[in-house]
Parts: structure tokens; C-alpha cells; sequence
């Protein structure tokens, strides 16, 4: 039997790679035969990935991570923009700091890589995968920016999949549902909180950064050529409806 490595001589740019989803991506990228530019404002790279330091919220320093990746490999074939922050609160709690802060990370993040990686991809096509989440397509309490950004994404990468797929570069992005990330370690620290959220998956538990990983990796690969402008749950039934009897 033949192992399928499925990126092979692929460059794959990943955002916020330092731990959860992004980490795992990139790991499992690199496993599939891709070369990894790791990125994160505070990374620890796995061995053998380039490791980059930036703030994807600002403009400068993407524009740095995006030309150290074309210095040192010339190209880039597959971007997961992953970088991303939470914040529970409703609209009348919400500070508009955090509001501000949410979007600009979230949102801002996927337009400023996405606008300095296209150029390079134009030529011969490549894939673009964004973090969106279960909260972008579907309401959750108390979440008022965090949806936003979530949705937005969602949105964004529709337009995106339209205005390139003539290219030959393909947009889309995974919707996760609650998965054991550093990013949700405050609300699984309470076991109450961790019973609760698993009812709300109807596979019974909840996901994992491979599990999301695994996704992103189809998305990227040459499995998904006819695949452009999807919003993809990963959710374990989430967004399928209610899995208690009424």
C-alpha cells in the first residue's frame, strides 16, 4: 500500500501556530510533506518549521512574515489563517477596547495576510483556509464580539473565494465547535461547564486540535480542487440542531 503524502513540496504559511489548532496544523502539515512558516507573537516551533514572530494584527509585521517566507522558499501555496482571540460578553458589557481588540486580531488579521499573501499565489494558484467558528453561523450567548468576528470571517471568505478563484486560488474556512484549545481552557476548567458544552455535540465529546487539524489539511490539499467558498463545520453535530429529546 502506497502512503499518500498529501502536500508535498507544498509552503504553508500558518498563523498563530504557537499551540492549539494552529500548532497542530502545522505539525501535521509538515508530516504530509509540506515546509512550514510557523507563525505566532509568542511560538515555540515545532523542529523543523520556520519559525517567524509576528503580530498579525499590524500591518508592518505581516508584511515582514509574508516576504521571509518568499526569501526563504520562494513561494506560498497553502495559507491557514488561524490567529485568534476570544472574549465572553455581551454588547453591554463589552469594553470597546476588547470590542476593538477582538476585530483587529480576528478579522483584521485574515484581511492583512490574505491581502500581502495573494500576490504570490496569483500566478499558479493556492489555497486559503480561515478559522472562522460554530458561533459565526449559528447564535451562542454572551459572545457578542467574538460572534461578530466569526461571522464576519465567514462572509469574508465567500467574497474572497469569488474575487480569486480565477486565479485558480481557492477560499474557505472550518467552523469548530468547542474544542480543547489554550483559547477555551478558562471555561474547561470547570467540569459543570465541560458536561454541559459536551451534551451540545452530538458525537459526545468535544473536538480536539487534531480533529480540526485533519480538516484544514483536506482544504488545503489537492482532495479539495473543486472545493471553493465553503464554510466547513467541524463541530462533532453542533450545528446539526438540538440532540436532547423535547
Amino acid at each position: 500500500m502506497i502512503e499518500l503524502v498529501r502536500l508535498a513540496g507544498k509552503i504553508v504559511l500558518v498563523t498563530g501556530a504557537g499551540s492549539g489548532i494552529g500548532r497542530a496544523t502545522a505539525i501535521l502539515c509538515a508530516r504530509e510533506g509540506a515546509r512550514v512558516i510557523a507563525a505566532d507573537i509568542s511560538l515555540e516551533p515545532a523542529s523543523g518549521q520556520l519559525a517567524v514572530q509576528a503580530d498579525v494584527s499590524d500591518s508592518e509585521q505581516v508584511q515582514a512574515m509574508v516576504q521571509r517566507a518568499i526569501q526563504e522558499y520562494g513561494t506560498i501555496d497553502v495559507l491557514f489563517n488561524n490567529a485568534g482571540i476570544a472574549v465572553r460578553q455581551t454588547v453591554a458589557e463589552q469594553s470597546e477596547q476588547d470590542w476593538d481588540r477582538v476585530i483587529q486580531v480576528n478579522v483584521r488579521s485574515v484581511f492583512l495576510c490574505s491581502k500581502y499573501t495573494i500576490p504570490h499565489m496569483m500566478a499558479r494558484g493556492g489555497s486559503i483556509i480561515n478559522m472562522a467558528s460554530v458561533v459565526g453561523i449559528t447564535g451562542v450567548r454572551n459572545r457578542a464580539a467574538y460572534s461578530t468576528s466569526k461571522g464576519a470571517i465567514v462572509a469574508l471568505t465567500r467574497n474572497m473565494a469569488l474575487d480569486y478563484a480565477q486565479y485558480g486560488i481557492r477560499v474557505n474556512c472550518v467552523c469548530p465547535g468547542f474544542t480543547e484549545t489554550p483559547l477555551t481552557r478558562g471555561l474547561l476548567s470547570n467540569p459543570a461547564a465541560v458536561a454541559k458544552l459536551t451534551a451540545l455535540h452530538p458525537l459526545g465529546r468535544l473536538g480536539r486540535p487534531e480533529d480540526i487539524a485533519a480538516a484544514v489539511l483536506f482544504l488545503a490539499s489537492d482532495e479539495a480542487a473543486w472545493i471553493t467558498g465553503v464554510a466547513l463545520p467541524v463541530d462533532g453535530g453542533f450545528t446539526a440542531g438540538h440532540a436532547t429529546d423535547v
